[in-house]
């Protein structure tokens, strides 16, 4: 988990990033970002791809990360709207971005899991399955995922019947049995199928 890491330290790039995202493929919600630069000698062996760590771990294996006084961390979120404007891999790419703006220092080197960004001034490189393959982008994929999940339990009190705290947004038959009914919300991709066809609470 630490190879590229290590192997890029070697190469003088000190200030490593890692960073993945979560939500792309949900029927609604934000996409969310991370891009952690973790310390050299940080190491944690629970640490893997999200979604392959159960919940409360996930949530305590945040605290952990976070916790670290020698990390930096940054944040990108897109939303809905966004998405629907210039579709998910573009938004994927603003979010990621964004994420690295919002670290305190400017990091030397990315590594990102699954694709590259645009017009990059900072060296990167693409990482498959970088989630499962470098403690950078875990830890990214961690925190990306307990922000958005948070934010869309947060969600589920501020747009009700559709259940967004035990989904997260992605396209279960539980909501897809509540777009059905109610059709769909502000919070929709409305250019993501099966939305489209519920927008206005009809179904077509």
């Amino acid at each position: 988990m630490l190879e590229y890491e290590q192997h890029y330290r070697s190469h003088g790039k000190n200030y490593i990033a890692g960073l993945d995202e979560v939500g792309r493929g949900p029927l609604a919600g934000p996409v969310v970002a991370c891009a952690v630069v973790l310390p050299e000698s940080f190491f944690h062996e629970g640490i893997n791809d999200s979604k392959q760590v159960a919940e409360s771990k996930r949530k305590s294996l945040f605290k952990e990360i976070i916790s670290h006084p020698a990390i930096d961390i940054g944040i990108g979120l897109v939303s809905e709207r966004v998405i629907d404007s210039v579709n998910i891999l573009q938004a994927t790419r603003i979010a990621m971005w964004e994420a690295v703006c919002n670290l305190a220092g400017r990091p030397d080197h990315l590594l990102i899991d699954g694709l590259l960004l645009e017009d990059c001034q900072i060296s990167q490189t693409k990482i498959i399955k970088g989630d499962a393959r470098s403690l950078s982008i875990a830890s990214a994929s961690i925190i990306a995922k307990v922000v958005r999940d948070s934010f869309m339990e947060y969600c589920d009190t501020a747009v009700g019947g559709y259940n967004f705290a035990r989904h997260k947004g992605y396209g279960t038959t539980l909501h897809i049995e509540a777009l059905r009914k109610i059709g769909a919300s502000w919070l929709h991709r409305r250019s993501f199928a099966p939305v489209n066809i519920f927008i206005g609470g009809a179904f077509t």
